[in-house]
């Protein structure tokens, strides 16, 4: 017998809906490797999420924190949890993560990965050298303000003109940049 039915890694948007869609009858476990859940939705205070489930116009934080509410009594909830290895077994999968009590070695039928996603490094999109003073990229200029209330620069030169680099120019220029 497995110590879970269901494993999730990542307790991001995709990660908290895949936790609540299984969690009915089923043993879960949800692995986060932030101390908090709602992943890239902690930093994204503009409006516009929650149209389609919510049927109204509500920020990131908003969005993540409905999903957290939702999550069932059945889902067992880890923070800062780093997964270091996934086996597969004969019958089953073993899992390997280490949090703040120590290393756990969870057995599961069943691993849903939603990690999310990392934004292209510097050399991916073509910036030479390796030292970027005052070259951001948007998660990092949204983690510094709206996380940690910091405005990176005055004169901003955006690069890109899609949904995130609009959205970047709105809010340097509500930071007064």
């Amino acid at each position: 017998m497995t110590d879970y039915d269901v494993i999730v890694i990542g307790g991001g948007p995709a990660g908290l809906a895949a936790a609540n869609a299984v969690s009915k009858d089923l043993r879960v476990l949800l692995l986060e490797r932030e101390n908090r859940l709602g992943g890239i939705l902690k930093q994204c205070i503009h409006d516009g999420f929650g149209l389609v489930r919510f049927k109204e116009k509500i920020t990131g934080p908003e969005y993540a924190s409905r999903f957290i509410n939702d999550l069932t009594d059945e889902i067992k909830v880890k923070t800062l949890a780093f997964v270091s290895r996934l086996e597969k077994r004969e019958e089953d999968y073993r899992l390997i993560y280490v949090d703040r009590e120590g290393l756990h070695t969870p057995t599961t039928k069943n691993i849903i990965l939603a990690t999310g996603c990392r934004e292209r490094t510097r050399n991916q999109i073509f910036i030479p050298g390796n030292r970027g003073s005052g070259i951001y990229t948007a998660g990092t200029v949204q983690n510094l303000i709206n996380l940690l209330g910091i405005c990176p620069c005055k004169k901003p030169l955006i690069l890109g003109s899609g949904d995130i680099g609009l959205i970047m120019a709105r809010r340097l220029k509500l930071e007064g940049a």
